[in-house]
C-alpha cells in the first residue's frame, strides 16, 4: 500500500503565500508523475499543476506564473508554492500520484486526504 499525506494548507488572506506538501510512503518502487488538484465547493475537481519523474511541469492556466511545483525525488515528495493567492484559489487542494509499487510492478493511481486553502480578508 501507499500512502500519500499532505501538510500546508490554512487560511491566507489575498495576495499572501502558502506552500503545500505531499509526501509519499509505502511499498513505492518508483513514483511518475506527482500532481496537485483542487476542488471547490460545488465545483469539479481540476488540475492545479503536474510534474514528471524527470522535472517536467505543466500548470492550470489560472495559475501560471504564480504557482510553482517541484518534487524532491530521495524523499517522494511533492510541493506547490502558492504565491499572490487569490479568494477564486479556496479549495480543498488533493495530492495525486503514479506509483509503480513493489509487489506487482504495475502502476496505480494514489490520492491524498485533500487540505484546505482558504483565501479571505
Amino acid at each position: 500500500q501507499v500512502q500519500l499525506v499532505e501538510s500546508g494548507g490554512g487560511l491566507v488572506q489575498p495576495g499572501g503565500s502558502l506552500r503545500l506538501s505531499c509526501a509519499a510512503s509505502g511499498s513505492i518502487f518508483s513514483i511518475n508523475a506527482m500532481g496537485w488538484y483542487r476542488q471547490a465547493p460545488g465545483k469539479q475537481r481540476e488540475l492545479v499543476a503536474r510534474i514528471t519523474s524527470g522535472g517536467s511541469t505543466n500548470y492550470a492556466d489560472s495559475v501560471k506564473g504564480r504557482f510553482t511545483i517541484s518534487r524532491d525525488n530521495a524523499k517522494n515528495t511533492v510541493y506547490l508554492q502558492m504565491n499572490s493567492l487569490k479568494p477564486e484559489d479556496t479549495a480543498v487542494y488533493y495530492c495525486n500520484a503514479l506509483v509503480v509499487v513493489t509487489t506487482t510492478l504495475r502502476q496505480y493511481d494514489y490520492w491524498g486526504q485533500g487540505t484546505q486553502v482558504t483565501v479571505s480578508s
